[in-house]
């Protein structure tokens, strides 16, 4: 028999019909002779309500001064949500178990909230599955060699199911959450966006890196590396979703290239200067790459110029971990940085874009002319972003999806 991934989502648990409604669904590929597997987030808000209280109790900056202590701690949600639906399975007469990450076999490396799964023993999952238990799996979460927690950062359930996923060679992973599948936009700041039945495994990495809130990046990277179909559908109705990955997903040379348009919010702008001919670049990159901080929009000036000037995007929510070290890196070249977190950054997402210069051209037409200042520009084959004005972001998007005829029933 096959075996089922299926991930849930936090608002998906987040009150107690809704965790009612998600083990009936359990219950039902259960019964239908499928061996499941469910990966859980923690509950509604609970990891900013533990986060609230980090401050509470351990002052300010205290995420950063007791990192391991942070990962025991919100760990913790997880396991609620995975003990709370197997016992709401075993009331429907389901026989499940509840798993932590480790107890699954999730071994995970790297720094404490954000860490990589390195490799699954799945002995223990396989075990249960031939015992004819559904076994609920806490996502976000696993073991490191030091025998501590090491949370996955933020979104990281989506990846622990992708990744038992592949581990288990299941036929299907499943992930469920409060939107009904992938969109040419944000549906709740685009009304007239579409859903999209079927997304290529690479546009979807790269709609998930520039905003779209429906998958984990970092999850959506292992499905493509992996070769795992995804299928993206909602906790709280009965309807198709989106099924990521698998088929020819290349459009016509004579149709439209854009699948989608992204909206980021969480997104800083950098600038570092130094006087001189200093080159801090390397060391740069080296303390952003430390600190598991993915840049964007990269730009820096050349050999030839008499100031070293570099700019780059980050997470917003990524700033206060590396601004004094940025500072301080730099000091010794003589220079500073600025940071500016008031942009936003808005993508085009398709494929073969780079040879269709015509769609950068249109993107900056469509904006200027609705007085949009835009800046920083950078594109690929799958995507091109460039940076607004925080406050001008949804009418940008707005703008661009009427522009490419996203909202029309056509395919993409």
């Amino acid at each position: 028999m096959d075996i089922l991934v299926q991930k849930y989502g936090g608002s998906s648990l987040s009150q107690t019909e809704r965790l009612r409604r998600v083990s009936e669904r359990v219950a039902a590929s259960h019964r239908a002779g499928r061996r499941t597997v469910v990966v859980v987030s923690a509950r509604g808000d609970t990891t900013d309500e533990l986060l609230d209280l980090v401050e509470e109790v351990g002052g300010r900056h205290a995420a950063r001064r007791a990192p391991r202590e942070i990962d025991q701690l919100l760990a913790t949600g997880e396991y609620a949500s995975a003990a709370l639906l197997a016992l709401a399975l075993e009331r429907l007469g389901v026989p499940a178990v509840s798993l932590t990450g480790a107890q699954a076999g999730i071994r995970v490396v790297g720094r404490h909230g954000e860490g990589v799964i390195d490799s699954i023993d799945t002995a223990r999952v396989r075990r249960c599955l031939d015992e004819e238990l559904v076994v609920v799996v806490g996502g976000f979460q696993g073991l490191n060699d030091a025998g501590d927690v090491v949370t996955l950062g933020r979104g990281g359930s989506d990846t622990t199911a992708v990744a038992l996923a592949a581990a288990l060679d299941a036929g299907s992973c499943e992930i469920y959450t409060d939107v009904d599948g992938v969109y040419t936009a944000d549906p709740r700041l685009v009304e007239s966006a579409r859903k999209i039945p079927r997304v290529a495994a690479d546009v979807m990495v790269e709609m998930a890196f520039s905003g779209a809130k429906v998958l984990h990046s970092r999850s959506a990277e292992l499905a493509a590396a992996k070769g795992v179909e995804l299928h993206v559908r909602s906790s709280l109705v009965d309807r198709e979703g989106t099924v990521v990955g698998g088929g020819d997903m290349s459009p016509l040379e004579t149709g439209s290239a854009i699948s989608a348009i992204t909206s980021d919010t969480d997104v800083a702008r950098i600038l570092v200067h130094c006087k001189g001919r200093s080159d801090p670049a390397s060391e740069i990159l080296a303390l952003l790459a430390g600190n598991a901080v993915p840049a964007d929009l990269v730009a820096r000036s050349g050999p030839q110029e008499e100031e070293f000037r570099m700019g780059f995007t980050v997470r917003h929510s990524d700033v206060a971990r590396i601004e004094e070290p940025l500072e301080s890196a730099v000091a010794p070249f003589d220079g500073g940085i600025s940071v500016d977190t008031e942009v936003a950054k808005v993508s085009l997402i398709g494929m073969g874009l780079l040879n269709r210069p015509e769609y950068l051209a249109r993107l900056t037409t469509v904006l200027s002319g609705a007085g949009i200042g835009t800046s920083w520009i950078a594109g690929s084959q799958l995507r091109v972003s460039v940076i607004v004005p925080r406050h001008e972001h949804v009418r940008a998007l707005r703008l661009l999806h009427a522009e490419f005829g996203l909202g029309a029933d056509v395919l993409v």
